[in-house]
């Protein structure tokens, strides 16, 4: 049997609910990997509460998570050559101490 490549032009259909449509708002990012996954946990944490929930998780393969890793460059590129630099982005940023949550990166 023969590889066959799948085609470039091809489409996918891809579903979106009006509740996953809403998104989940998120304001820090925890990473964590094995030799085989990437997990991604998104968390809300909010001022005063000293419990932070995940809101959201995401398992990739190591390929997955590179490629996402390319696609969030090439959109930050995009977005900055629209509206100009996103600042502060290198500083190593900090959760204020009323949030009570852990000191995470994103």
């Amino acid at each position: 049997m023969e590889n066959q490549l799948p085609d470039q032009d091809a489409q996918i259909n891809i579903e979106l609910t009006e509740e996953i449509a809403e998104g989940i708002y998120a304001n820090l990012a925890m990473i964590a990997h094995s030799n085989s996954e990437f997990i991604i946990d998104f968390i809300r944490l909010m001022p005063g509460i000293p419990k932070a929930k995940v809101k959201s998780r995401i398992i990739l393969t190591p390929e997955h998570a590179k490629r996402l890793l390319t696609a969030l460059k090439d959109n930050i590129r995009k977005f900055e050559d629209t509206y100009g630099d996103i600042n502060g982005a290198e500083d190593a940023f900090r959760f204020p101490t009323q949030f009570g949550g852990p000191i995470g990166e994103a």
